[in-house]
């Protein structure tokens, strides 16, 4: 795995527009990554051939190659060249951040999955929870409604309170799939919620679906985390075509 066959890559590889030199060499090699051509511990090919490859000069391609360094997905070994990195949990992570950074669809598609992940989650959190679940629950939301006014802040607790409905629930693969999108979530979410009055409404939202959970009512629970996200994912693309025709 660590030797490169470069004739199987060698057609891969296209050439680069010239504009946004970098970016557009990383966003390239990332697209190979997702696709499986690059598998995590994979050497690359050498510089001269990347440079042939893409068409473009060394100080670009070196510069997207410690773009990428610098994020997690490369690593450089002296003597040795540029390898895809090892560890395969972080790596894929970091793929996923990549691909929600830069096409901003793919942070509703996120959204449609949670949609249909955590509406369960919810009514499984109602059915297991204990009291110190509920609890820690009340406390990220009253954390929130102290931040209404702090987007950032907002974005932070509101990932904060799903990610305790996932542990109450005793789904460690959703909680482990939400920490993974964590950051990017909280990003759509700052834009969100830096609209008049987003924060509140999300808060109220949560209070209810707290309550059932409080209640052990998993089919209400399910119900209004189906609404939540719906309603959420409606004010993530609303709050884009505003702020896309604000900067028109």
């Amino acid at each position: 795995m660590a030797n490169t066959d470069s004739a199987i890559l060698q057609d891969k590889f296209k050439p680069i527009d010239k504009t946004s030199l970098s970016e557009e060499i990383a966003a390239q090699i990332m697209s190979l990554v997702s696709s499986g051509d690059l598998m995590p511990g994979q050497k690359l090919p050498s510089e001269r051939e990347l440079c042939l490859r893409f068409e473009v000069g060394r100080s670009s391609l070196r510069e997207a190659l410690r773009c990428l360094t610098i994020v997690g997905v490369l690593e450089t070994r002296v003597g040795e060249g540029t390898f895809l990195a090892m560890n395969r949990d972080k790596f894929i992570g970091k793929v996923l951040e990549w691909r929600v950074a830069t096409e901003r669809k793919n942070v509703e598609n996120l959204m449609k999955v949670r949609l249909a992940l955590e509406t369960e989650t919810a009514a499984n959190a109602a059915l297991n929870t204990h009291e110190q679940d509920v609890r820690k629950l009340e406390e990220l939301l009253a954390r929130m409604k102290a931040s209404i006014g702090n987007p950032e802040q907002v974005a932070e607790t509101d990932i904060a309170f799903h990610l305790g409905i996932a542990e109450a629930s005793a789904n460690q693969l959703i909680f482990d799939l939400l920490n993974l999108i964590r950051s990017q979530l909280e990003i759509g979410l700052m834009k969100v919620s830096s609209f008049p009055g987003a924060s509140e409404i999300a808060y109220h939202e949560h209070v209810l679906i707290l309550n059932a959970i409080r209640a052990h009512d998993a089919e209400s629970a399910k119900a209004l985390m189906r609404d939540h996200i719906g309603k959420a994912l409606n004010r993530y693309v609303e709050a884009n075509g505003m702020l896309a025709s604000a900067t028109k």
